[in-house]
């Protein structure tokens, strides 16, 4: 078994979980960063598509001459009316937050006249607009739009990568002792480094269970409630690999439970 644990890499069944309890530490964040920018990847993927558009969208929408001044939006055009609209995001301007419009898009973004407000499956929440004054027109939005897209991109990369490996490692610090628990009362060689390292390894399946419902979601197949419940699930998924992974690690040395077959007399010399 141990061979078997040194040639492990890929952390996707319990003895891979494992088999980084006795790696280097820089092989796991190796790791890590790998499922990392794959998490990376796919979320900016499914920013720039499924969100990114509808916003220029609704930016070509807006009138020629508009502004917000005093917490208060001055919309020279019709209202209520829908801006753009996709399958997970649509915009629309409605003054007095009636919500006559509702679109079926899965998070819909409302102007009104003093608030914004926020529709989704689980309801609505209202903000308030922001004091001071801010263009709020086709004119000074499309190509402010234009020039600011790619770094708000490399913002959400940069951010998903970053909180990725930040909650990664408070995880591991909070999951570490209960898996060196484990291995003591079932008498694995598994000390705390070792256990913070297989912590750290055991969150990566749940990590990747989460990226292929984010992907599934991203094609349509799944409505905002499942793919909350798939957020829930990843954090189960990782409590299961804690709990079952310590079990593919050798007994701590010294340790013949189970090596000898009890009913099987010795021979006398």
């Amino acid at each position: 078994m141990e061979e078997r644990l040194k040639a492990a890499w890929w952390p996707v069944t319990p003895r891979g979980v494992a088999a980084f309890a006795r790696a280097k530490t820089g092989r796991l964040w190796l790791v890590q960063f790998i499922v990392a920018v794959l998490a990376a990847a796919l979320i900016g993927w499914f920013v720039y598509t499924a969100w990114f558009s509808v916003v220029r969208s609704a930016i070509q929408q807006f009138p020629a001459e508009g502004e917000i001044r005093f917490q208060h939006l001055h919309w020279p055009d019709e209202s209520p009316q829908l801006l753009a609209e996709g399958h997970f995001l649509a915009f629309s301007v409605d003054g007095e937050n009636s919500g006559s419009i509702r679109s079926p898009a899965h998070v819909q973004v409302e102007f009104g006249d003093s608030r914004i407000r926020v529709y989704s499956l689980f309801g609505y929440a209202e903000y308030d607009y922001p004091e001071g004054w801010f263009p709020f027109n086709r004119t000074k939005l499309e190509p402010g739009w234009a020039a600011w897209q790619p770094m708000l991109l490399a913002g959400v990369v940069l951010g998903v990568l970053a909180g990725l490996f930040i909650s990664w490692s408070l995880l591991a610090t909070i999951y570490f002792f209960p898996v060196w628990l484990i291995g003591f009362y079932s008498n694995r060689d598994l000390d705390f480094r070792a256990s913070w390292k297989l912590a750290g390894a055991a969150l990566m399946p749940g990590a990747l269970f989460l990226m292929a419902t984010i992907f599934v979601y991203a094609l349509g197949l799944l409505d905002l409630v499942q793919l909350t419940a798939g957020f829930a699930l990843h954090f189960v998924i990782g409590w299961v690999y804690l709990f079952v992974a310590p079990f593919f690690l050798p007994a701590r040395s010294g340790d013949t439970t189970g090596t000898r077959n009890p009913f099987t007399q010795q021979k006398k010399s």
